[in-house]
């Protein structure tokens, strides 16, 4: 089977996938069964996890206050929508041609895990209502499972390649394959930058214990109707498209723009379909405004700090990030 496993790794790299790992259902907590492999896939025996790298490039525009359409598009719609499910299916393909099964995980971005949640990549009107998402695995514990990274204090999934920079699909077969060795958690120091960096401050205050791949982490909850006001944009010091007038019926307005209220559920619902200052992307997909403010003071920290394998010419933060000090005033 060692050669099948060479098989597979060696044909996902030159498909293009960055990462590959491989895992055996074990791993996986039992006591989630709607995100385990064999309720998905009863004959399923192993894991394999694929990584495509978000270019650094993808975030430039946004990190630099200039152009906002290649993070979004590029970074995700692209990868999501195009590259990762062309990939996939030439790589289960060659599983097939083995004479096993590949069962195709790919994130369902319109129907949400609960009833009661949004996902702030896709525009909240074209996501399913009151209907739980079918059985697919939880995308962060096969990462950490087929061991392409670590957990970071925001939950996100940490390579040393690409520090935050990725994202994930995976494969179920009935092949039986050596697993990889999950990863020992060595680049997260647990700074809060990334907390800190949220325009709309949507991780809870006090974190929370998550178990991956027999490993333990502290992870600070993501409120995703907070984050999806954010993610569009709702905090106007990051946002140079938001006209002056802007929510200007809405009670705590100051508030919501300052990006310091919390919002329910319901004001978030209400809120989003008037952020709509910037075109969005095909497939349902929301423009980023913030950019992931998160996963860029990360990344931005990692390589300060010399932890990542990739070097480049220049830093990727190369000053403070830039904001909206006053209305009117010229962004950095």
């Amino acid at each position: 089977m060692n050669d099948l496993k060479d098989a597979i790794r060696q044909y996902a790299l030159q498909l293009g996938a960055d990462l590959v790992g491989f895992s055996g259902i074990d791993r996986f907590d039992a006591n989630h069964p709607r995100q385990h492999p064999a309720s998905i896939y009863p004959d399923a025996r192993t894991v394999i996890g694929l990584g495509f790298r978000v270019l650094r490039g993808s975030f430039r525009g946004i990190e630099e206050g200039s152009t906002f359409y290649q993070y979004y598009t590029t970074g995700v719609e692209t990868l999501e929508e195009v590259v990762m499910p062309e990939k996939l299916l030439a790589l289960a393909g060659l599983i097939e041609d083995f004479g096993y099964e590949a069962v195709i995980q790919k994130r369902i971005q319109t129907v949400m895990p609960g009833r009661d949640q949004t996902n702030p990549e896709t525009e909240d009107s074209k996501i399913t209502k009151g209907v739980e998402q079918e059985l697919q695995l939880d995308f962060t514990e096969a990462a950490i499972c087929t061991g392409l990274g670590e957990v970071g204090l925001s939950g996100a999934v940490l390579s040393d390649d690409f520090g935050p920079f990725q994202r994930f699909a995976f494969i179920l077969t009935n092949a039986e394959l050596e697993p990889d060795p999950v990863v020992i958690p060595h680049l997260c120091d647990r700074c809060g930058l990334c907390l800190l960096a949220c325009p709309g401050q949507a991780f809870a205050e006090t974190p929370v214990e998550r178990v991956y791949g027999g490993q333990a982490s502290q992870v600070h909850p993501l409120d995703s109707w907070q984050c999806a006001v954010y993610y569009k944009g709702g905090n106007r010091s990051t946002n140079p498209f938001m006209p002056a007038d802007a929510l200007d019926d809405v009670p705590n307005r100051e508030e919501i723009l300052a990006g310091i209220r919390k919002l329910s559920a319901q004001e978030a619902q209400a809120i989003l379909p008037r952020l709509g200052f910037y075109p969005p992307g095909r497939h349902g997909l929301t423009a980023s405004i913030c950019g992931r403010a998160c996963d860029r003071a990360c990344y931005a920290h990692l390589e300060e700090k010399g932890l990542l394998k990739r070097r480049f010419s220049e830093p990727f933060r190369k000053h403070a990030p830039w904001r909206i000090e006053t209305e009117g005033e010229a962004r950095r």
